[in-house]
């Protein structure tokens, strides 16, 4: 009962021993309460009830009762750090027992080798106990033991044996109420799946294993750890840090297992390695082996020390000592079977490398090198990376790219197994080494044209796959709905009273952490080699117009790659961190003029702006030809304000995560109808004046002054606006059928012409007569989610004026504020086809999080994957009056068939000339090629 239901275990052997129960009846209430404090409380308390059990037991002169109590004891001696000690009780219990309880002990016993990390006595002792037990008809504890040799046998790398007796003890659990134990079975379910490389089944059988032990009251240290494990491995290596230090303070605070608190501290400092946190990593890595020494841990000590040796390799270290040190902790680890001798072995190589030593490296990275031939993704991408740096040493640049693209494809199958976008773009991170050697050989040897091939690898590749859509999930669908409402509620309470609520936000944060936990269990789809970037390809299409300019960099400097006329030139530039540091300069200064009285700033903004074009341009900026430009910076560059660099400031301007991206968006064709939409959020200072007057725009001129609910009344239109009033179709019309405009021509260019069936009124010499599709107008209490998502979905152009809110903690609940809360990232990846062109009037919809090797997570980013062949975003703070007259201007352009690049150009151009409307300007980019 103490598994199945602990708390009422607890309660009866505390009821038990108030009753002055006989010495044998004392004997299991004792043990019941040792047990439970041994996993749920504190070990002390555990340890002094576990040898009252024991004295009991012997008073009642049962040998069979004591030997399964030293069991106990042993196991819990084990967890308190004291191994000679557990040892040795097991020694007597082995002794003391027979039939089936020796059985039981020897499966402890197991266990306890497990533990420690001495797998073959542990797989010997569950050898010896499963028959025994199985003659028994004792299902409980046979389930148990295959489990526990399930979990040795992962350890050791052998997934498909631990498969099989995973299945065996989960149709045992199946006939028991050991509810306990079953969870316990879903958890060890999840870690062969992470063993196997499924992180998306595997974080979703640990969220379940949390929810059963949730509803058991027990605590989940180790579960804890084996879902750090998987967070890593997901690229969420400062999330894993994050749960392993809250786990261990947790662990403290109820005196808990000293043996699990080394086991937190080891995964810990794991995560603060990948999350580039050295310092953290070192002090984490110390303690835990020092601890793992004293309970004569041999297994896991070795693991911290290649832990151990890795941070101070990362704090700036190198010697000759350290080559030895981790040669030796190779050789342990190969010794014991782990999975992470190659990367030991790779980290002596790379130490060697780096001290010249190149025939000590050679034969440490030979030895890492075989791993790149089997087993699970990342250990074959460390053998790949070893062979890179083998190749690199010799000279052979084909070798290192060889090695960087076989390395990379295996990255590639891995991600594309993973259906979160979240995820995808964090696991790239694990391939920056061997896109950066692929960089340096290609500069070296391969020209341009190489380096750029290169460049596009490893950059935006989430964005060159099919998004797996969110699943039809109730529960994540009404948890989406109830965060909607708590945001909403929460955004109230602290525009009325000025200060947060702690119950609202508390409940939000929750929220947050379902929705997200459940995307993270979408699975991706089969791998496959994607389209494959051509050079080529991307000459043919820019012609001898256009010039593409992407950023590529190595060694901390920036490399331009300028593509154009059918050529690539490559151009050296600044180095990255200046450029950084020069664009939150900017930023800055663009924050300050948006609010009057800070024309002074102009000026220094501008030259801020010289000063970026130097550092990111270089010799490049003379050669930009009179053409349009398309930027292709690094995700490190996303905030960067092109418009403003002098050789950008009066050109045709878009900007791209990629050039595969840019490619993709200039095949995209627009959707038949040219359905519109126009939507207003609450609390706009200029309360979306130009929603107002782009309705009257596009709407139908003359067409009776009458509005459905939820949709904009005709007004007068402003000076030079077309049209003189519109009517909104009815609500919920979406079906884009046109209707006759009368008496409002429409402009044909060379943006979506008649056969498009795209027609804004614009009236003009040479226009045509034609059908012109009303626009869905949302605004008021129409503005809610589910509403403007319906309208959103396969439209051809989308203009939403709200208040954007960036969330650089969770890019993916970056939103726009509606009528019932916010639109999250989340949402906008459940549209089947996202708008052709959309038009974000919202301060930081253009703000990215830089994850992964080089990717971006954000509004504009969700929206590209999903059909959106041209945005409109803007990466600052801005003045909403300010806004107004730019975006009816835009739209003026859009009216006149321009792209929205032309069109934000001559924008631009038209607004006035004060220090307010040039930052509002420079502080919106084009996005993608519409």
């Amino acid at each position: 009962m103490v598994f199945a239901a602990p708390n009422e275990a607890l309660a009866r052997a505390e009821e038990l021993l108030a009753a002055d129960p006989s010495p044998l009846h004392a004997s299991v209430a004792h043990q019941v309460i040792g047990i439970w404090q041994r996993d749920f409380g504190d070990t002390r308390l555990a340890l002094a009830h576990l040898r009252r059990a024991r004295d009991q037991a012997s008073r009642a002169d049962s040998p069979e009762r004591e030997a399964d109590v030293l069991a106990t004891l042993g196991v819990a001696l084990v967890h308190s750090g004291r191994t000679r000690e557990g040892l040795a009780a097991f020694e007597r219990g082995v002794a003391r027992g027979s039939g089936h309880t020796r059985a039981r002990v020897l499966f402890r016993r197991a266990y306890v080798w497990w533990v420690l990390g001495r797998h073959g006595e542990a797989l010997e002792d569950v050898r010896r106990a499963i028959p025994v037990l199985r003659q028994a008809d004792d299902v409980i504890w046979t389930a148990r033991a295959l489990t526990l040799r399930a979990t040795v046998h992962l350890a050791l790398g052998s997934v498909e044996r631990a498969d099989a007796d995973f299945s065996a003890a989960e149709r045992l659990w199946d006939t028991t109420g050991q509810e306990h134990d079953k969870a316990d079975a879903v958890e060890s379910r999840g870690l062969a799946a992470f063993r196997s490389g499924d992180v998306p089944a595997a974080l979703r059988l640990l969220d379940e294993a949390e929810e059963r032990y949730a509803k058991l009251g027990t605590p989940t240290f180790m579960l804890t750890i084996r879902r750090c494990e998987v967070l890593m491995a997901a690229g969420l290596a400062t999330e894993a840090l994050a749960e392993a230090d809250a786990a261990t303070a947790a662990l403290d605070g109820i005196g808990g297992q000293s043996t699990r608190r080394a086991e937190l501290l080891l995964v810990a400092a794991r995560a603060a390695r990948l999350a580039d946190e050295p310092r953290t990593s070192l002090a984490r890595a110390a303690l835990a082996v020092r601890l793992f020494a004293g309970q004569r841990r041999t297994w896991y000590e070795t693991h911290a020390r290649l832990v151990l040796l890795e941070a101070r390799v990362a704090t700036g270290r190198a010697s000759g000592r350290l080559v030895a040190d981790a040669a030796a902790v190779a050789e342990r680890l190969a010794a014991f079977g782990a999975p992470a001798a190659p990367e030991a072995s790779l980290l002596a190589g790379r130490i060697a490398l780096g001290l010249g030593w190149t025939a000590d490296a050679e034969r440490h990275l030979a030895v890492a090198a075989r791993s790149r031939h089997g087993g699970p993704p990342l250990a074959r991408m460390t053998g790949w990376a070893a062979q890179a740096l083998r190749a690199r040493a010799a000279g052979s640049a084909r070798g290192v790219l060889e090695a960087c693209r076989r390395g990379l494809d295996v990255l590639d199958d891995h991600r594309m197994t993973l259906g979160a976008s979240e995820l995808r773009a964090r696991a790239t991170a694990q391939g920056a080494e061997l896109a950066a050697l692929a960089q340096e050989a290609s500069l070296v040897s391969g020209g341009p044209r190489r380096l750029l091939v290169w460049s596009e690898r490893w950059r935006a590749t989430v964005l060159t796959a099919p998004p797996t859509r969110p699943p039809a999930d109730p529960a994540l669908l009404s948890g989406m709905t109830a965060f909607r409402e708590i945001a909403a509620r929460a955004e109230e309470a602290r525009t009325d009273g000025g200060r947060p609520v702690p119950a609202l936000e508390r409940e939000q944060r929750r929220l947050e952490r379902e929705i997200r936990s459940r995307t993270l269990h979408m699975r991706g789809g089969a791998p496959g080699d994607g389209d494959r970037f051509d050079v080529g390809r991307l000459l043919r299409r820019l012609g001898d117009d256009v010039r593409l300019v992407e950023l590529a960099v190595l060694d901390g400097r920036v490399q331009v790659l300028l593509c154009g006329q059918g050529r690539v030139r490559r151009f050296e530039a600044g180095l990255l961190a200046e450029a950084e540091r020069e664009a939150e300069h900017v930023q800055a200064g663009l924050r300050r003029l948006a609010h009057p009285g800070a024309e002074a700033r102009l000026p220094l903004v501008e030259a801020a702006g010289a000063r970026l074009q130097e550092l990111l341009l270089g010799p490049a900026a003379a050669h930009l030809g009179s053409g349009p430009v398309v930027v292709v910076p690094p995700g490190r560059l996303h905030r960067v304000p092109w418009a403003l660099l002098p050789a950008l400031r009066e050109r045709v301007l878009s900007v791209s995560p990629s050039a595969s991206s840019w490619l993709r968006a200039s095949d995209t064709a627009p959707p038949p109808g040219g359905r519109q939409v126009l939507v207003r959020g609450p609390g706009l200072a200029s309360g979306g004046a130009e929603v107002t007057e782009l309705a009257e725009r596009y709407g139908a001129a003359g067409a009776p002054g009458r509005a459905a609910p939820g949709v904009t009344a005709p007004v007068a239109t402003t000076p030079g606006a077309p049209g003189t009033g519109a009517y909104r179709g009815p609500e919920g019309r979406t079906d884009g059928t046109p209707d006759r405009a009368e008496g409002a021509p429409g402009r044909t260019g060379r943006g979506l012409g008649p056969a498009d069936g795209y027609g804004v009124p614009g009236g003009g010499a040479g226009a045509l007569d034609r059908p012109v599709p009303r626009p869905s107008v949302l605004e008021g209490d129409a503005a809610r989610v589910p509403r403007v998502l319906r309208e959103l979905d396969g439209a051809a152009l989308a203009h939403i004026a709200a208040h954007g809110t960036f969330r650089a903690d969770s890019p993916l609940f970056s939103s726009l504020r509606m009528a019932d809360g916010p639109l999250i990232v989340h949402d906008l990846e459940r549209l089947d086809r996202s708008p052709y062109r959309i038009i974000l009037s919202c301060c930081d919809t253009a703000r990215f999080a830089s994850v992964g090797a080089d990717e971006l997570l954000g509004l504009v980013t969700a929206l590209l994957p999903l059909g959106t062949a041209g945005v409109v975003a803007c990466s600052a703070p801005v003045n909403d009056a300010a806004v107004v007259p730019l975006m009816l201007a835009l739209h003026k352009g859009l009216d006149a068939g321009l792209s929205l690049a032309e069109a934000l150009r001559d924008a631009r151009a038209a607004l006035p000339g004060d220090a307010v409307h040039q930052a509002t300007g420079w502080a919106f980019s084009a996005f993608g090629a519409a």
